[in-house]
């Protein structure tokens, strides 16, 4: 339905700009970008217009300096979701910063390598009789223990910190795909 039968005429940009009080150039800009139709009348174009402006308002179309309203609403959704995630896993003890879990590993495995250098002595006093041969071959296996429980704790670390790294660039790829 049309309100005012003045709007079945066509108009040039510049009248049009007038009555939506805007400048030439944005309206040439506007039908430059197809937003606008040339031929149409001025009511297609307010209609168009209006749209526009609608869409602009709703976040639906991208700014003029290349941001989406709605890509950024769901990266911050995103985001908010990963924080709170992280915050769920803390609490339940899932989850502790890398730093923390290496101190505590390196703890570790330094009080086992302590008790295992103290077997050599405690060897010596239980066990006084016993023959150089055996004693040899309980610290020797003593020792390839440790020195594998040092080469397999580094090796774990190293492989979860770089699964970790290909997970985070996994998801950076997957982020980037999806914008």
């Amino acid at each position: 339905m049309k309100i005012l039968p003045y709007l079945d005429a066509h108009i040039s940009q510049a009248e049009f700009a007038q009555i939506v009080g805007v400048s030439e150039a944005s309206i040439s800009k506007r039908v430059s970008e197809g937003i606008l139709q040339r031929g149409d009348n001025a009511h297609a174009w307010l209609v168009a217009y209006t749209e526009h402006l609608r869409d602009q308002a709703a976040g639906r179309l991208g700014d003029s300096m290349g941001l989406d309203l709605v890509q950024e609403r769901a990266a911050l959704a995103r985001s908010q979701r990963e924080a709170q995630d992280l915050k769920n896993a803390v609490a339940r003890g899932e989850y502790a910063p890398i730093g923390l879990l290496a101190d505590v590993l390196g703890e570790a495995a330094s009080a086992v390598v302590d008790r295992m250098d103290q077997v050599e002595g405690d060897l010596r006093k239980a066990c006084p009789d016993l023959p150089e041969e055996a004693r040899v071959i309980v610290l020797r296996v003593l020792a390839g223990a440790r020195n594998e429980w040092i080469r397999s704790t580094a090796k774990l670390v190293a492989d979860k910190v770089d699964a970790m790294a290909t997970a985070e660039e996994e998801g950076d790829d997957d982020e980037r795909t999806a914008e």
